[in-house]
Parts: structure tokens; sequence; C-alpha cells
């Protein structure tokens, strides 16, 4: 497929720059896979579409505060730094993108914090934008993360049009985030409220977690109309021994496998057999997954409403199939429902 058939025309005042009062009470948009229905529902009602011994597979990853601003010395020109991902705990050295990178050389010092308690060092330019940045800190690797993330602000994505506020520390991180290492938030995942989890234990539905640290690649604009020859950049991830034994044995009872957004996806069709099953990896992924595409594993995913042009959207049409999902885009614009992170949700089920 190209990327030319990804675009729709996308009002800016269905770009959720506020989530839902309560997380679960997002809209919901169902489709059926098999026939294409929609049904217009509540997100608290997801439950109603699946069965005691179904299977939700949640991505637990943790963002940190990832955007810090700071100072140039000399000329004390103000600069933003987005921290992708630490590259040697011991050296303080961070793989960064800052902006405006024109201004920004090898050597030249950074100031960070009110007081321009941390400094960094420009050590290495790897893209146009990207940088190596090493910290000059004498304390421990945990009192430097500690002072680093205490500057630090949450990453809300850009297309949000407005800057962190106090309650986004909180509602930009799913409930049950417990490994650090995210700047993106795995968004289907923050429609989850303790309530709703608690009343999936008590239906019998069982669920796990794996980790997929997501980076900025998702929000990379594809460059290239022929997407076979389109790159994704890698991200970390971890599926344990534990997780694929309890799928595994799900999918063995023919139960219903949910993976809970595209990055829970992504991963498991990284690592899945030909047979169906799921095996464990501690490593890196740059799968990149479009149209047509057969899925061995899931048979539901629950996602956001996502940007055009995006590798999350043509994950989901990839499940969903092309032209059901576009259609199903269409009718949420036209029902109003809310796109992005902070946006409403879709259930894609046989």
């Amino acid at each position: 497929m190209k990327l030319s058939q990804f675009k729709f025309n996308l009002p800016d005042e269905l770009i959720a720059k506020y989530p839902a009062n309560h997380r679960d009470e997002s809209r919901l948009l169902v489709v059926r896979r098999k026939t294409g229905e929609l049904e217009h529902r509540t997100f608290k009602d997801i439950l109603e579409y699946f069965n005691s011994e179904d299977f939700f597979i949640f991505n637990n990853t943790k963002v940190f505060p990832a955007r810090l601003f700071g100072n140039k010395e000399k000329t004390g020109a103000k600069i933003e730094v987005f921290l992708l991902r630490e590259l040697n705990p011991s050296q303080h050295l961070w793989d960064v993108l800052v902006n405006p990178a024109r201004k920004i050389r090898i050597g030249n010092k950074l100031y960070f914090g009110e007081n321009e308690e941390l400094v960094a060092e420009v050590i290495d330019n790897t893209t146009s934008r990207g940088r190596t940045l090493r910290f000059l800190y004498d304390g421990t690797s945990e009192e430097f993360r500690k002072q680093l993330f205490a500057i630090g602000e949450t990453p809300i994505p850009e297309y949000m049009g407005r800057d962190v506020e106090s309650e986004d520390a909180e509602r930009y991180q799913n409930i049950f985030a417990a490994n650090e290492g995210a700047v993106v938030a795995p968004a289907a995942g923050l429609h989850f409220s303790r309530e709703l989890m608690k009343r999936m234990e008590i239906k019998d539905i069982e669920f796990d977690y794996l980790t997929v640290h997501n980076g900025l690649g998702a929000y990379r604009m594809i460059d290239v109309e022929d997407l076979t020859k389109h790159k994704m950049e890698s991200e970390q991830m971890i599926i344990t021994e534990e997780l694929c034994e309890r799928v595994n044995r799900a999918k063995d009872k023919e139960r219903n496998i949910c993976a809970v957004g595209t990055s829970v996806l992504r991963a498991v069709e990284t690592t899945v057999s030909t047979d169906g099953h799921l095996k464990p990896k501690d490593g890196w992924t740059n799968k990149f997954i479009f149209p047509p595409y057969d899925f061995t594993l899931a048979n539901s995913l629950i996602t956001n409403f996502h940007m055009p042009y995006s590798t999350l959207l043509m994950m989901a049409c990839a499940f969903g199939g092309y032209e059901k999902v576009m259609n199903a885009y269409s009718e949420a614009m036209k029902e109003g429902y809310r796109f992005g992170a902070y946006g409403d949700a879709m259930l894609i089920i046989d």
C-alpha cells in the first residue's frame, strides 16, 4: 500500500487536548472486522465483548519526564532537550533531540534547573536534530536520575498544542505502569481504571503484561510513498516466559486474545511462532506492520484514533481491514470522536 492511502482531513477540534474526566468513560467505537458493522459505546462497556478466560495483554512501560528546558553557555539561548534513551548510566550519557538544533555544536555546554544545578556537554552529533549529551555529575546513577527527572516534564505529544499541566504526570501514564523507559504513553491502556480492572478479575478475564519502551518512531514523518521502503526505529521490548505460558494456554483453549494497543500488537507479532504461540524475548523490535498482513495471535485490538499518515493508523488498518477501519474513521469524525493519546478508543473484534 501507499502512504497517500492513509491521508484524511482531521479537524483540529477533534484532537483531544485533555483526557476524559474518568479514564473508563471515553467513547468506544466497536468495529466488527468480519462485517464492518459499527457500534457506539462507552469504554467501561468493553467487558461485554469478552468472557471468562479471555486474555488481555497490556504494555506496562512507564513514561519518564523526558522534556527538559535549559540554556546554552555564554549566549543563554533557550534550548529544548528531549531525552530519548540512556546510553551509559555510569557516564550519564543520553541520546537526545535538541531544538533548535542549528544552535548546538559539539563541545557546547547546556545548563538545566532553576539554579543551573545540572550541566551537560554535547559530545556527538548523530543526526540533524539528534545529539549525545554527557551530564557532568559526580553522584550515583540513582541520584542523577532523580535530579534529572525532577527537572524534566511529562512529554505530552506536540499535537496537543498546549503546555504541560500538573494532571498530565498522572493521566499520561497507565495505572499499571511499572518499567521506566518510554517517552510515549501506550495510549490504549490509558482508558483502564482500577474499577474496570477489578471487574475484569471478577469476570475471570485474565491479563498480564509485556514491556515495550515506546519511542518517538510512531510520530516520525514517513517520507516515502512506497511503504515497503520505510524503516521503523527500534524499540526495546521484554516478553517473559511466564506471559508466554499464560497466553499460549489461553490460545490453545481457543479463548480471545486482546492486544491492548498497537505497541503490544507489534511486540507479539515480532516473536510469535508460525503455529501461533508466543515466544519470550528480551531485545529490540523494528517491525513495521501495514496492510495486508496476517496476524497469528491476537484476534482483538484496543487502540485509539490516530493521526493521518501515522504508522499506528497503518497497523490498525492491517488488523481490522483497510476499508473497514478507514470507514470507521469517517464515522468517528462525523460523530465527533476525539483523536490522539487523550482521545477515544476503538475495539476491533471478530
